[in-house]
């Protein structure tokens, strides 16, 4: 509606109370609005037909573009014979048109010579052919015919098949009754360009124009130049007399230059590109063997060397490559043995502190029943040496089931269990943890059975490290603990609202030792090896431990399992970053801004005694199974860094900004 028009009303013609004007009544903004939707939605439905039809185009030529991308030796080849041949074209394009001018500036001056000599020479025949007196109009033009055509048979006799004569009467009408006249029978009508005639007929000087020369008796037509020029009979009449030269054996030698060249470029295209193909073959097929030498050393085979021949480049390069697989062997050896000594030495001593930890605690545990009986300071000393004895118990045997890892010797015990009774577990022992800081764990998506083939003692383990540090570093937020299954993978994400991870932490988290905060004290007295050997677990099922976090705004960690034992997984039911994180509410706000600027840009229509229906709210995202994109293989852990201008706790509530983070390989999990 424009802005001069009047606002309608109810009772006009053409409005309806109560609605909109629909998209065909006018030209109203909403109605425009409709349109463009509409059009929105079409195209998208006409977006998988594109992309199917993209994609059925695409196929038969992948194998080619594979080829193409992957083979250097045709790359090079193939640039090799594209530029040659188009340096054999510019060329032939060069000397052809040298050819060709050549030829046609001689011809053409040797016609416009011998076309100069028939009109002088006809010229003087009518200056000096007397005119009969006293005949008749009708025998004077008869007269004037029979000059005519002995001249032309004068004029073309010399000619001996080179060129060919035509005169022609200036006056208007049929050809044939202003006494043509051709050699050689030439048919004036079509062999004579009117352009040409028509500059004949209007100057006083000699014309020229390249054409073709067709002949009455049905041969066929050639290439000819016609030199023309009005000229006086013997009886004073103007007449046109026209040479045309035929150019057939310009034709057939520039056709036959044009052959010599084709064949000789083609000759030479393919010598280029069989020479550049063998220079390219002695540079590429050492490069190729380093290359399946490089791919067999990554494999293990370190025994593999390249075979050297000659003192050239390349040999120098096999030389430093086999030196360079000979110093990588070495090294891995000299790894390889201190790993395995240093495996060793932590099983060994393990095992060796067994027996006097097992002596020490026989003691500390008599001390300490009798600690009623000593004073407060002893008492309390006893307390912190059971304590500190419990840890070193733990230490130890973490240490030896890392040392099982290290060894390859952990073995899996997979047997159908059900998520929720090991999630229920690991809840009940966090309990009293969590009622000291404060926490309330809430558990999510357990009202379906989450079975998958797994060890119970090891996923326990896996997910008791996790409740627990998210307990001890929610700083006495709710934890959440979700749980899905989707296609062939079931998944455990525990979420926590505390400090978070800072941009780079989440590539270390999951190292030995590894501590978010030095300073921070170990209130739960944990070792620094459990989400270690939580990864390790992981990995044992085939499976995957991520992290994400943002500064202030918590972490999540998640564990994804596949329902069967050796199974694949190519995603996760649960994202790895949660829909509470700070990017995803600014995404989320920003959209509704911008939902809200499209609904405030439409006018209020007319709606009478009817009440406007509000707009329904947006619903917020279901918590289907659904695979997650970032849980493909090779994501990994996120980590979103925290903008200068956040000043939230961190907590559940609104955030000002955010970031985004970055995706890392689903290998590099880590842990705190």
């Amino acid at each position: 509606m424009s802005a001069g028009s009047a606002a309608p009303k109810p009772g006009d013609p053409g409005v309806r109370t109560g609605r909109t004007a629909g998209p065909g009544r006018g030209g109203s903004r909403f109605g425009r609005l409709l349109r463009g939707g509409r059009l929105f939605r079409d195209g998208v439905r006409g977006g998988p037909v594109l992309r199917l039809f993209a994609r059925w185009v695409r196929r038969p030529l992948l194998p080619a573009v594979r080829l193409w991308r992957r083979n250097i030796q045709l790359r090079i080849v193939a640039g090799t014979l594209l530029m040659s041949l188009g340096v054999v074209l510019l060329l032939g394009i060069v000397v052809i048109g040298q050819v060709r001018n050549g030829l046609l500036d001689a011809k053409e001056r040797a016609a416009q010579s011998q076309a100069a000599g028939g009109f002088s020479a006809a010229q003087d025949r009518a200056a000096t052919t007397p005119s009969a007196p006293g005949q008749q109009d009708g025998g004077r033009a008869g007269a004037s015919v029979n000059w005519r055509s002995t001249l032309v048979e004068q004029l073309a006799s010399g000619g001996q098949s080179a060129f060919n004569v035509v005169a022609l009467s200036l006056d208007t009408g049929d050809t044939a009754s202003r006494g043509a006249r051709a050699s050689g029978e030439v048919d004036p009508t079509t062999s004579i360009p009117v352009e040409l005639r028509h500059s004949v007929a209007l100057g006083t000087g000699t014309y020229q124009k390249f054409t073709r020369i067709h002949y009455t008796s049905g041969k066929a037509s050639e290439p000819g130049l016609v030199i023309g020029k009005r000229l006086n009979d013997a009886d004073g009449d103007q007449y046109e007399l026209y040479y045309l030269f035929p150019l057939t054996q310009e034709e057939d030698s520039l056709t036959l230059v044009k052959t010599t060249l084709a064949t000789a470029g083609l000759f030479v295209c393919v010598l280029l590109g069989a020479i550049a193909w063998l220079m390219v073959r002695q540079v590429v097929t050492p490069v190729r063997m380093a290359a399946g030498i490089a791919e067999r050393l990554s494999a293990g085979r370190l025994q593999e060397r390249m075979k050297v021949t000659g003192e050239d480049d390349i040999a120098r390069l096999g030389e430093a490559f086999n030196k360079m697989a000979s110093n990588l062997q070495l090294k891995i050896q000299q790894l390889e043995e201190l790993s395995r000594m240093q495996r060793r030495f932590v099983s060994d001593v393990s095992h060796e502190l067994r027996t006097p930890l097992t002596t020490v605690r026989m003691a500390a545990d008599v001390i300490h029943e009798a600690r009623v009986d000593f004073d407060p300071i002893t008492a309390r000393s006893a307390e912190l040496l059971g304590d500190q004895l419990d840890r070193f118990e733990s230490l130890l045997s973490d240490l030896l089931e890392i040392s099982r890892f290290d060894a390859g010797a952990a073995a899996l015990e997979a047997e159908p269990i059900d998520l929720r009774q090991v999630v229920r577990r690991v809840i009940g022992g966090a309990e009293p943890l969590a009622e000291r800081k404060g926490t309330r764990i809430v558990v999510l998506g357990d009202q379906q059975p989450v079975v998958a083939e797994a060890d119970a003692r090891r996923v326990e383990r896996v997910l008791r490290n996790l409740v627990v540090n998210a307990v001890e570093h929610g700083e006495g937020r709710d934890v959440i603990v979700k749980l899905a299954a989707a296609g062939g993978a079931v998944a455990v994400a525990v979420r926590d609202y505390g400090v978070g991870l800072k941009p780079g932490e989440a590539t270390r988290v999951f190292n030995r030792f590894w501590r978010a905060d030095p300073a921070r004290a170990r209130t739960t007295g944990g070792t620094g090896l459990g989400l270690s050997i939580a990864v390790e677990d992981a990995r044992l099922h085939g499976g995957w431990l991520q992290a994400w976090g943002e500064p202030g705004g918590g972490s999540q960690f998640r564990l994804t399992l596949p329902r069967t034992a050796d199974e694949p997984l190519r995603g996760s039911p649960i994202p790895l970053e949660p829909e509470d994180s700070r990017r995803n509410r600014e995404q989320a706000a920003a959209g509704r801004d911008q939902e809200s600027g499209r609904l405030t840009s439409v006018p209020a229509q007319p709606v009478g005694d009817r009440p406007v229906l509000a707009v329904p709210p947006r619903l917020p995202a279901s918590p289907g199974a659904t695979v997650d994109p970032t849980a493909l293989p090779g994501s990994g852990a996120r980590v979103v860094p925290r903008a200068a201008t956040d000043g939230d706790g961190g907590g559940a509530g609104p955030a000002t900004s955010g970031g985004n983070g970055q995706l890392e390989r689903e290998d590099g999990t880590r842990g705190r």
